[in-house]
Parts: structure tokens; sequence; C-alpha cells
């Protein structure tokens, strides 16, 4: 029986073979090899996709087409920096670009700091020693010269920082870890932030200044990008990087660029003289994170208005102090705080509104010069009035402040 039941089999498999051997279903009639082909035919489940319209991936592709257009125009003007300093006998790496078709370079002052010798060198491999003409450490911008062909000195064009609005593309090309003319891409994701850039590179800065009107991004910023533009989609800088905020030392998706507004403010004066002179007011604030500005104190101290800078005290012979801004007289309690309440609220520059500490940093330091006169709006005991003060340079140190406490 057994014999029986093998030999069935076998005639059955041989029923089911062409003469040619090919194991075919017996059901189909089809060759196994050719079941898949034979299955799309029938079955539309297993249909191979017609290729989608030429127009539609060109516009699915615009967007790419766009930063490969924008990198093959920006990356001859970023350029590759090492920087040999005393204290080490590895060069510091960073990224600048070209700024004037005279040879002018930019880049990050904290780049530059303690440098003995520079070398710059170009997307095509071609190096350069620069000349370092100046820093400045409050913006954390640094100034070199070079020597090359006219036809190396792509000069990038900056645009207008102050219209750069959060959500918009953000594009850097710089060095990250070496690896040149990198290109990383992302969106603003905050503007008119403040860094103390100066107390970051150096010891001896005096505390307390910001630097104002710093741009936040999202796009990749790693070790070596330092210095590189920061580009919007036509290729114009908005910006030039210069920090992260990280726990591990790499980027963690905040990284932070100086906008093109200061690069226009400090670079000619750091080109005339070496230096830049900022105007100084004199006055001080509570920190206003945590709800201490104007804003979070409004309802607690009973103030008139919800937008301003709260004076907390007033630098003896200050230009505030000249002009006769007062500072606050009494200790009040705040969730917990100590606030130096009842001073004078500022409201507008030149009749420009003022909301918060960091506008009138930012409006103070890159719209007006030393030497010259403003109008302060002030909210003094139910009384608005405009008080003339003349701006003076920056002290090199701390004066006597006059607060609730003195």
């Amino acid at each position: 029986m057994r014999a029986l039941l093998v030999f069935c089999l076998f005639v059955l498999l041989t029923a089911c073979r062409p003469a040619d051997g090919t194991l075919r279903n017996a059901a189909l009639s089809t060759p196994v090899a050719d079941l898949p082909m034979a299955m799309s035919q029938r079955n539309p489940a297993y249909a191979i996709p017609t290729p989608l319209p030429p127009e539609w991936v060109q516009t699915a592709d615009s967007e790419y087409t766009l930063l490969s257009n924008l990198y093959e125009r920006v990356v001859p003007s970023v350029v590759n920096i090492e920087v040999q300093t005393p204290y080490s006998s590895d060069a510091r790496r960073g990224s600048g670009f070209v700024y004037d078709p005279s040879g002018i370079i930019l880049t990050n002052a904290h780049v530059l700091r303690d440098a003995e010798s520079v070398r710059v060198t170009f997307s095509d491999g071609i190096t350069s020693e620069a000349q370092l003409l100046g820093i400045d450490s409050y913006s954390d911008v640094g100034l070199l010269r070079v020597s090359a062909e006219s036809y190396r000195l792509h000069a990038l064009p900056l645009a207008d920082s102050d219209s750069v609005r959060v959500g918009q593309r953000a594009i850097t090309i710089g060095n990250p870890f070496g690896l040149n003319s990198s290109m990383t891409v992302g969106i603003i994701s905050g503007i008119g932030r403040t860094l103390r850039s100066a107390e970051l590179i150096d010891s001896t800065a005096l505390t307390g200044y910001q630097n104002p009107a710093i741009l936040q991004t999202d796009t990749p910023i790693n070790p070596g990008n330092s210095g590189a533009p920061l580009l919007n989609s036509r290729g114009e800088v908005i910006g030039m990087t210069t920090a992260i905020r990280s726990d591990s030392g790499i980027f963690q998706g905040v990284g932070f660029a100086v906008p093109s507004n200061t690069l226009r403010r400090v670079v000619p004066e750091l080109l005339t003289q070496g230096r830049v002179d900022y105007p100084w007011l004199g006055i001080s604030v509570h920190p206003e994170d945590g709800g201490f500005g104007v804003a979070g104190l409004a309802d607690a101290l009973n103030l008139p208005v919800k937008a301003g800078v709260l004076v907390r005290g007033v630098t003896v012979n200050s230009p505030a102090d000249l002009a006769g801004l007062r500072g606050g007289s009494e200790v009040r309690s705040v969730r917990g705080q100590a606030v130096c309440a009842g001073g004078d609220i500022i409201v507008a520059i030149n009749d420009r509104l003022i909301r918060n500490m960091d506008d009138l940093v930012g409006y103070v330091l890159l719209k007006t010069r030393v030497g010259e006169t403003i109008s302060v709006r002030v909210i003094r005991e139910g009384r608005t009035f405009d008080v003339p003060l003349t701006l003076t340079t920056r002290p090199q140190q701390s004066g006597i402040l006059r607060d609730c406490n003195r």
C-alpha cells in the first residue's frame, strides 16, 4: 500500500511537469519562477507603480535644488581657520567667511583669542597666512586680512537681521570637526536672545554686559563651526554662528548666532581703530527671567504698564544719573524674592517702544553711538515724560550703584 502511495505521488508530480522540466503550479499552469510577474498581472495588490510625472518630481526636489545651488554659490567664500596659540601644540580650529573683497575675513573672537599665527584655507585647499586686525569679546567678532587672488575673495552679502522671523530657514556652511565645507540646515528657533559673550571668552572682561539680539537656531552647529555664516534661502548672511547650549559639548538642538546687524555695527570700528566703543546708560535691573520683568511684576507691584524696563538702580555719575533717572527706593517681596521697587519705568527710547531689557540693550548698542543724546521716556509716580540723556563710552571698571541698598 505504501509503495502504491509513493508511486501515485510520483505520477502526480510527473504529470505537473512539462516536457522542458520546469516545475509549474498545477492550478495556474505557470512556471514557479514567473509566479510574481503572473500574480502582478492578475492581482492589483502586486502591481508595480508607474513613475510619477517629471513635474511632480521636480516640485518635490525644488528645496534640495535650492540648497545645492546655494551651496555651490556660497562655499567658495567660506574658509577653514587654524590658530596656533602659546598654550597648546594643537591648532584651534574654526570657520570664517569673506566679508570684503579686499581680503577681510570674519570669524568669532573666541576662535582668534591668544593667536600667535593664523592660517586660512579656502574650499579648494589653497592656504594663506592671515593678519589679525582686531577682536571684540562683547560681540564675539574677530577680523582677519588675507592676501589672495581677487577671484577667491567673493564677499557674502549681509541681510537685515531685524527682518528675521522664527520659523524661517537657516543654513550654515562650515567645518565641524575639521570636515571642511559641510552644510547643515534648520530653522530660526528664537530671536532677541542675549549672551554674556565677553565673560565666556575673557575672564578679565567687565561682567554684566550682554551681547544682544542673538538668533537661536536648531541648525546643527558643532566644534569647528564657530564663525561660520548663518544664511537665509537667498544665500545672504543673517548671522554668524557663535555658541551652543549643551550638556555634552556637542549639538543638542540649541545654537546661537551673532546677528548680521551686529556685524554691521562693530566691523567698521574694528577696522578703523581695532576696538569697539559701546554707548552706556548706567542702569541696573532685576534679572527678567523667571517673571521678574515689568510684565511679571506688574500685578504684584501695581505697576501702571505691563511692558518696559523697571530701573532697579543707577550708577553714580553715569549718563542715567546725570539725566536724573531714579532707581528703586523700597524693598518688596514678590514670590519669595526681594525686589527693589519704586524706580522709573523706561517705556520708550527715541519714540521706539521698549518691551524689556533685551529690547533696550539691543536698541542702544546697535542703533546709537557714543556722544549721541537720546530721548528716554519714563513713567514715574503716575507721570509720563521724556528725559534727554547723553550716552558715554562704557567704562572699564564697575562704578558705585545707587539702589535700595544705598
